[in-house]
């Protein structure tokens, strides 16, 4: 599941913390809001909306891509913004009773108990009675999710990850600044910063802290079980600046690749795979055997080679060469050290 928020804020509106769920109800009613009018002033949309029109026009740019189902063939929203006014024609069908398929039906109960399954949810009530509703709507196509056992670990498992998210959502709730010390897999090294807490997000099974980081003056985003230690910082409130821009992990992942990033190719025994869950990979793939190809990209080339040797047998970097050659006068190195020339 990817780019789910817990329900933190997501961005920022004239002063106001705005969340993905504001958002959808914004897009659920602002096709509505204009068939009604035949058309609208982008100006007067955005203020009936209290958005920017920076962000109404976002909106519309999404509502481009949405495909509404007619017998033959896909049938696109049909909109315009030009000229300041918008338009909106071919969404008639909008109002039409969603029917979901048996895979639809099961993706979504799915998608909804793993939600559920996340500790400190709020509105927990709520969404046990969103699914029992859908349950009982889809019938028999919703058999076969209640085969499927869903359980989350926050943060990926880690012990105190339980302890940090329920900090975490009360310094968001009271907008308090965090101190929390961060191990940085990419450096091999442990980081102590304070962060102005701006969202909890899961991505892919795991939940990160957004945030504005003091250290590094951006935003960054902190995978909840690689912080060590947090503590909320109940004198100092958070200040995040009003230019900060949430991370899009739905549009660009979690990984920012940097056109100076060296591109690091390693091979992996199946004891070894465990590198392609831990370490953002640009590709993997499988070569037999359990072992597995992967494709990932570094500023920094230094913790790459520390992970060569840790791997040992398990793997080993094929490119660069220059890289790989490397490793292995590290590994000589090191067994020099031990009387092992």
């Amino acid at each position: 599941m990817t780019g789910q928020s817990t329900g933190a804020p997501a961005a920022r509106t004239g002063g106001r913390a705005t969340t993905s769920t504001d958002r959808l109800a914004r897009l659920l009613a602002l096709v509505p809001y204009v068939i009604s009018r035949d058309s609208v002033a982008l100006d007067q949309a955005a203020r009936a909306f209290g958005v920017t029109e920076k962000q109404l026009i976002d909106d519309l740019n999404l509502l481009w891509c949405v495909e509404l189902r007619a017998p033959d063939p896909y049938c696109p929203i049909d909109l315009s913004y030009e000229g300041g006014e918008i338009i909106v024609t071919e969404a008639e069908s909008i109002a039409r009773p969603l029917r979901l398929k048996v895979d639809e039906a099961s993706a979504l109960l799915v998608a909804l108990r793993m939600l559920a399954g996340i500790p400190d949810l709020p509105d927990r009530d709520a969404l046990s009675r969103v699914i029992a509703k859908l349950e009982t709507a889809a019938g028999a196509a919703a058999a076969p999710a209640s085969k499927v056992a869903v359980e989350v670990a926050a943060g990926g498992g880690a012990p105190d990850a339980r302890g940090h998210l329920g900090r975490l959502r009360d310094a968001i709730a009271r907008g308090r600044r965090v101190h929390l010390a961060y191990y940085v897999p990419a450096r091999d090294e442990n980081t102590e910063r304070d962060v102005d807490p701006m969202r909890l997000l899961v991505v892919e099974g795991s939940t990160y802290l957004e945030g504005w980081c003091r250290r590094a003056e951006a935003v960054r985003l902190f995978r909840l079980d690689r912080i060590t230690s947090l503590r909320v910082l109940d004198e100092v409130p958070a200040q995040v600046p009003e230019d900060a821009e949430p991370r899009d992990v739905d549009a660009g992942g979690l990984y920012r690749p940097s056109p100076d990033d060296v591109v690091v190719t390693l091979e992996l025994t199946a004891q070894g795979r465990w590198v392609a869950d831990y370490y953002p990979c640009e590709s993997v793939r499988e070569l037999g055997e359990g072992r597995l190809e992967v494709v990932l990209r570094t500023s920094d080339t230094r913790w790459v080679r520390g992970l060569a040797l840790r791997l040992g047998d398990q793997g080993r970097v094929v490119a660069p060469v220059e890289l790989a050659a490397e490793v292995r006068d590290d590994a000589s190195r090191a067994l020099a050290l031990y009387g092992h020339a």
